[in-house]
C-alpha cells in the first residue's frame, strides 16, 4: 500500500490526501499552471482546517499551524466548500483547454464527494477523534529525516501548540472531548466500532514514543516539557474515552450502508458490494487454479512431500532472511527487477536508486504493512519516497512470527509492488515530469494507486524465478480475497473471526499479517482494500482493449510510460487518455 489517503475521504485525514504538480526536472507547461491556478482555491480548505496534511505534502507555510477543532467546525467547512464550489462552475461557463476543463471536472467531482462525505459522516457517525494518532502524524511529518533542519525545528512549536501552551491556543484534547460531547446528544448517530475504538487507547503509549524517538534523532532539545504536559493530556483523554465511549461503541464492524457506499465510491470503486462479491469469488478460483499448476512444478524441482500450494509456501517461508541482511536481501532484488525492466522494455527507469528502509514502531502500529512513503511532492528540492518494510504487528492476537515478507521468495512482489515498477516510480514521475494539481490530488484514489502497483506485480510475474511466481500469485489471491471479504464484513455476512481464517487457511497469511488485513477491512479504512482488484482488473481491460486496437503497433513499453505521464487517473479518465491521446499517437 501507499500512505496515502484519497482527498475526500475523511475531514480529519491522518493519512496524507494531497498531491502536486511541482516537478523538479521539469517546466510546468501553461494549461498546468492553468489548471493548478483553478485548483488552488480548493486546496485551501484542507489548508484551513487540517494544515498537518498539507504541511506533509511540502506546503512549508503551514508546517505550525495545527487542526482546527473549535466549535461549528464542520458547519464552517461546509460554509467554505460551498463558496469554492460556487467560484467554480462559474469557471465552468467560461472558454477553457480541454485539459484544463477535464481539470476542472476532476475538480467538481472531488469537492462535490468530499462535501458528501463530510455530510454524511457528522449525520450518520459519531465523531470520535483519535487525537494521539493526529498529534503524531502532525509531528512525525515534520521530523522525518528526509526534512531539513529548519523544517524540523518548526515541530517544537507545533507541539506547543498541540499541547495548548501557546498563548491562544487550547490543548487540542479539551477541543477534541468537547466536540465528542457535542455530537453524543445528537439523534441517531452509530458510535465507533470497539475495537477500533480499543485499538486506538491502546495504541497512545506506542504513539507517544514515536514522537520521542521522532525528536530525539532530530537532534533537537526544548521538547522533552512540552512532551511530558502533551503526554498526560493524552493518557486522560484515552482514559476519559474508554469510559464515554466504550458503553457507546458497536459491537460488530457493519457501518451505516451509505457509508461503506460512499467509502468504495471515494476509494474508485464504481460497482456494488454486490458485483464485488461475484466477480471477485469467481476470480479467487482462478487464482488458485495457477497456483496449484506453479506449485506443482515447484514441489517436483525441489522434491517436497506435498504439492499442495498450502504446503509449498508454508515451505518456502521456512526461508527467511536475517534481519541484518534483510535491506541487502529487498536492494539485490530491486537490481534484478530493474534489469528484467531494461532487458524487457517494460518502462523506462530514472537514472537514480529507490529507496528502501525498515518501519518504526510507530509506523508498523498505525499502517501494519510494508508501504510507500511518498516524496514531498510539493516544491520538491530532491526529497525521495521511500519503500517501508514492516515485519511485526503490535496488534495480533498472538505470538507468531510475520514471516509472510521476510522470506527469500517473498521480496520479488513486495519490490515490483512499492519499489519500482509499482509506487515508487509512480510517484516520482509525477515529481520528475510534472502533472496538474487536479491529477495529482482531486483524481487520486486506491483504485489508479493500488490498481497500477499489482498491475507492476503482474507485468514482471512471469520473469520472476519459480518460488518467486508462486507468492506473487499468492499475493494475487489476497489482492482478489479483499474485494469479497471487505464488502461481506462491511454489509454482515461474515464475520471478522470467519475471514480471518479464511486467509490464514487457503491464503496462507501469517495471523499477524491476516489480523492486519481484518483490521483494514473492519474498521482501519473500509472499502479501501477492494480497490487492489478493482483497479487491477480495469487496468488490465484497458491493456487488452489497447492491444486489441493497435495490433502490431502496439509497444508495451510505450503504453506503461504513457499510463504512468497521466498522473493519478480513475479508471474512467486513464481509459479515455489511452484511447483519445495514446492510441492515435501510435497509429
Amino acid at each position: 500500500m501507499h500512505l496515502r489517503a484519497t482527498w475526500a475521504a475523511v475531514p480529519l485525514a491522518i493519512s496524507l490526501g494531497l498531491t502536486t504538480a511541482t516537478a523538479v526536472h521539469a517546466a510546468i507547461p501553461d494549461w498546468v499552471a492553468q489548471s493548478n491556478a483553478l485548483a488552488m482555491p480548493v486546496m485551501q480548505i484542507p489548508a484551513k482546517y487540517e494544515p498537518e496534511t498539507v504541511s506533509s505534502f511540502g506546503q512549508e507555510e503551514f508546517d505550525t499551524e495545527v487542526v482546527d477543532l473549535k466549535p461549528k467546525v464542520y458547519e464552517r467547512r461546509r460554509a467554505d466548500s460551498e463558496k469554492v464550489l460556487a467560484q467554480l462552475l462559474v469557471e465552468q461557463k467560461t472558454t477553457l483547454p480541454p485539459k484544463v476543463r477535464q481539470d476542472l471536472e476532476i475538480t467538481l467531482d472531488a469537492v462535490h464527494r468530499n462535501m458528501d462525505t463530510q455530510q454524511l459522516e457528522h449525520d450518520l457517525l459519531l465523531d470520535y477523534i483519535d487525537v494521539p494518532k493526529t498529534v503524531w502524524f502532525g509531528l512525525d511529518t515534520l521530523l522525518e529525516p528526509r526534512n531539513k533542519a529548519d523544517r524540523q525545528r518548526r515541530a517544537l512549536q507545533r507541539l506547543n501548540r498541540y499541547a495548548g501552551l501557546e498563548k491562544g491556543y487550547t490543548p487540542l484534547v479539551d477541543l477534541a472531548r468537547a466536540r465528542t460531547e457535542e455530537n453524543i446528544q445528537r439523534a441517531g448517530v452509530t458510535g465507533p466500532y470497539i475495537e477500533d475504538l480499543n485499538q486506538q487507547l491502546d495504541n497512545i503509549d506506542v504513539m507517544l514514543d514515536g514522537i520521542k524517538e521522532d525528536f530525539t534523532k532530530a537532534g533537537l532539545t526544548g521538547w522533552e516539557q512540552p512532551f511530558a504536559v502533551l503526554s498526560q493530556q493524552l493518557h486522560a483523554y484515552g482514559d476519559w474515552a474508554r469510559k464515554t465511549l466504550t458503553p457507546l461503541a458497536r459491537k460488530t464492524p457493519r457501518p451505516p450502508a451509505a457509508i461503506y457506499a460512499n467509502d468504495l465510491r471515494n476509494y474508485g470503486v464504481s460497482i456494488s458490494p454486490d458485483e464485488l462479491i461475484l466477480r471477485a469469488g469467481a476470480d479467487y478460483q482462478e487464482v488458485k487454479d495457477s497456483m496449484r499448476a506453479v506449485a506443482a512444478r515447484l514441489a517436483e524441482q525441489r522434491n517436497y512431500k506435498s504439492a499442495d500450494y498450502h504446503d509449498v509456501i508454508r515451505e518456502l517461508k521456512k526461508q527467511q532472511v536475517p534481519a541484518a541482511e534483510m535491506l541487502p536481501h529487498y536492494r539485490d532484488t530491486l537490481a534484478q527487477i530493474e534489469a528484467i525492466i531494461r532487458r524487457e522494455h517494460l518502462i523506462t527507469l530514472p537514472n537514480r536508486a529507490a529507496h528502501i528502509r525498515p518501519a518504526t514502531d510507530a509506523e508498523s502500529a498505525s499502517v501494519g504493512s510494508p508501504f510507500m512513503n511518498p516524496p514531498r511532492l510539493l516544491g520538491n528540492t530532491g526529497e525521495y519516497g521511500e519503500f517501508v518494510i514492516t515485519t511485526s504487528n503490535p496488534h495480533a492476537k498472538s505470538d507468531a512470527k510475520m514471516d509472510d515478507d521476510t522470506h527469500v521468495a517473498a521480496s520479488w512482489t513486495l519490490t515490483a509492488h512499492e519499489a519500482r515498477p509499482g509506487h515508487e516510480l509512480q510517484y516520482s514521475s509525477m515529481v520528475e515530469q510534472g502533472v496538474s494539481i487536479p491529477r495529482a490530488i482531486f483524481a487520486e484514489n486506491s483504485a489508479n494507486v493500488e490498481g497500477w502497483a499489482v498491475y507492476c506485480e503482474a507485468m514482471i510475474e512471469p520473469y520472476m524465478p519459480l518460488d518467486a511466481q508462486l507468492i506473487s500469485l499468492q499475493n494475487r489471491l489476497m489482492r482478489v480475497a479483499r474485494a469479497f471479504l471487505d464488502p461481506m464484513i462491511n454489509t454482515g455476512r461474515i464475520t471478522p473471526e470467519e475471514a480471518k481464517q479464511v486467509l490464514m487457511n487457503d491464503v496462507v497469511l501469517s495471523e499477524p499479517l491476516a489480523q492486519s488485513e481484518i483490521d483494514r477491512y473492519a474498521f482501519n479504512s473500509p472499502g479501501q482494500a477492494t480497490a487492489y482488484y478493482f483497479g487491477y482488473t480495469n487496468l488490465r481491460s484497458l491493456l487488452t482493449q489497447t492491444q486489441l486496437v493497435l495490433g502490431s503497433k502496439f509497444k508495451l513499453q510505450a503504453f506503461n510510460d504513457f499510463v504512468i505521464k497521466q498522473g493519478l487517473l480513475p479508471p474512467e479518465l486513464m481509459r479515455k487518455a489511452v484511447m483519445e491521446e495514446f492510441v492515435p499517437s501510435q497509429q
